[in-house]
């Protein structure tokens, strides 16, 4: 039987994120199930299972989009999670950050920090 993209981002959802990212996925079925199959099939099935970057690099590239951005703190929680999930230790996802603050600045940086430190403090990593 030929692998679906939705059975391969699926696959890799579960691999990156486990029960948060099926959460996320299940908390849009009555708004917009159209979303969560575009982001299982798309982001996860097409973009997450190229083969030249490893999951910590995707995840390091996620945190750091993410951050950058701004505003996107409920995603930026997720994939810190993400991120110590596929092995990503909280000193190289802080030191992540750092990069970031002579190319977007303190108040960014700032914010995902103290995300982060939300996270590790629930995770007993602090």
């Amino acid at each position: 039987m030929e692998e679906t993209r939705f059975t391969k981002g699926s696959e890799q959802l579960e691999k990156i994120d486990g029960a948060g990212g099926e959460a996320i996925i299940k908390s849009l079925e009555d708004i917009s199930p159209d979303l969560g199959k575009f982001i299982v099939e798309f982001a996860f099935g097409d973009i997450y299972t190229r083969p030249l970057l490893n999951l910590q690099e995707r995840e390091l590239i996620t945190i750091t989009s993410l951050l950058t951005a701004g505003s996107c703190e409920p995603q930026l929680e997720v994939h810190i999670n993400a991120s110590l999930h596929v092995g990503i230790s909280p000193q190289k996802i802080i030191e992540t950050f750092l990069q970031c603050i002579p190319y977007t600045g303190f108040p960014r940086v700032l914010n995902a920090v103290f995300i982060a430190k939300k996270i590790f403090q629930e995770n007993n990593l602090l």
